[in-house]
C-alpha cells in the first residue's frame, strides 16, 4: 500500500516507517523537524520537509500522489507544556491538524489512523477499554480527544473512515537500533534510561503520595516495536475495519517504583531517586483492557516485558552516546 505518515521523522514515526518500508510498504513521511530527525529516516522513505497546516506544500504532495492510507502523528506531545503553554499546544495539536485533515479528504484519503492518548480515559484502577469514561485531566489529551471527535463528525458527512488507537506508555527502540526516542522527553523510561548511562545526574520520582501500593503512579508500558505491529495489523485488515477504537498497551500496569527498581536490579548500579511532588495532569494508574485488540486482530506481544523494554531502551541511549543523531 502507499502510506503516508506525519511527525515521521520522530520517534514512533521513523520507527513505523522502517517497519513498513521492511513489509514493501510504499512510505512518504512529513515532518518539519521541530522534533523530528532526518537521520532517523529509512532509505527508501519518501520524505517531504514540511508543517502540515502549509497548504501549498500539502496540496502539491497529496495532488501527485495518490494515498491509501494516512497515518497521523504529529503533535506535541509533553503533557507538562502543554498545562504550561495550552493555547500553544491548541493551535499545533489541533488547529493545524484540522486544517490537514481537511486537505486530505478534498483529495479523496479517506483511510485515517489517528493516534490518540490513553490520557483520555477517566481514573479507573481497573483496566480501562474502549467504552470506559473519559475525563481529560491535561490540555494535550483535551486535545487529542478534540481530533478524536472531528474525525467522527467527518466520517458522516464525508464517508470517512477512520481506526484511532489510544496509546498507552510507548517506550524501547528497535531491535537493530536503526531509531528510538531520539529528542529530550519527560517519559518514564526515556529519562531512567539516560539515568543509567550517566546522560542525567538524579532521577526523580513526580509523586509518591498516589493511592497505590507503593505510593507512585501506575502505568502501562507497551514496546514500540509491538506497537508497529499494531499499525500493521490494522493496515492489513484496513478493508474490514471501520470508525474502530483499539487500546494500545498490554493490560498490565507497573507501577513508577517497581520500574525503578527492576531497572536497578537489571543493571546493579547506585541507583537513587529524589521524591518531587505529583505534576498537574498525571493520572493515578493508567492500564489497557487489551482484549479488543487482541480479539479482533489477533495480536499477540513479542515484548510484554519491563525488563526487555528497559534493556531495548538503555541500548538505544548507548548509541545515542556514540553517534550524533541529527
Amino acid at each position: 500500500m502507499n502510506i503516508l505518515i506525519t511527525g515521521g521523522a520522530g520517534y514512533i514515526g521513523s520507527c513505523l516507517a522502517h517497519s513498513l518500508v521492511r513489509k514493501k510498504h510504499r512510505v512518504t513521511l512529513i515532518d518539519n523537524l521541530s522534533n523530528g530527525y532526518k537521520s532517523l529516516i529509512p532509505q527508501n522513505a519518501h520524505f517531504l520537509k514540511s508543517d502540515i497546516a502549509d497548504k501549498k506544500k500539502i496540496n502539491k504532495l497529496l495532488s501527485r500522489n495518490k494515498f491509501d492510507i494516512l497515518i497521523h502523528l504529529a503533535a506535541f506531545i509533553k503533557v507538562d507544556e502543554s498545562v504550561k503553554s495550552p493555547k500553544k499546544y491548541f493551535f499545533n495539536n489541533v488547529k493545524k491538524s484540522k486544517i490537514f485533515i481537511d486537505l486530505c479528504l478534498q483529495h479523496g484519503l479517506k483511510n485515517i489512523i489517528f493516534s490518540s492518548t490513553a490520557g483520555v480515559y477517566k481514573h479507573s484502577k481497573k483496566p480501562v477499554t474502549e467504552k470506559s469514561k473519559i475525563l481529560t485531566l491535561s490540555p494535550y489529551a483535551k486535545n487529542k480527544l478534540t481530533i478524536e471527535n472531528y474525525l467522527k463528525k467527518k466520517s458522516k458527512k464525508k464517508k470517512l473512515k477512520y481506526i484511532i488507537l489510544r496509546y498507552f506508555n510507548v517506550a524501547g527502540a528497535m531491535l537493530n537500533l536503526k531509531s528510538g526516542q531520539a529528542s529530550r522527553q519527560n517519559t518514564l523510561i526515556k529519562v531512567l534510561s539516560e539515568y543509567i548511562v550517566n546522560k542525567r545526574k538524579s532521577f526523580f520520582i513526580n509523586g509518591i503520595n498516589f493511592s497505590t501500593k507503593d505510593g507512585t503512579a501506575i502505568r502501562d508500558f507497551i514496546h514500540v516495536v509491538d506497537l508497529c505491529k499494531i499499525h500493521i495489523l490494522i493496515i492489513k485488515n484496513i478493508d474490514r475495519l471501520k470508525n474502530s477504537i483499539f487500546n494500545c498497551g498490554y493490560g498490565k500496569g507497573y507501577s513508577v517504583l517497581e520500574v525503578f527498581n527492576t531497572a536497578k536490579k537489571n543493571f546493579r548500579k547506585e541507583m537513587k531517586f529524589q521524591a518531587h511532588p505529583r505534576r498537574k495532569g498525571d493520572i493515578e494508574s493508567s492500564v489497557a483492557n487489551a482484549n479488543k485488540i487482541k480479539k479482533i486482530l489477533k495480536f499477540h506481544p513479542k515484548f510484554n516485558n519491563i525488563s526487555k523494554i528497559i534493556k531495548s531502551s538503555v541500548n538505544w541511549e548507548k548509541k545515542l552516546l556514540r553517534k550524533k543523531i541529527n
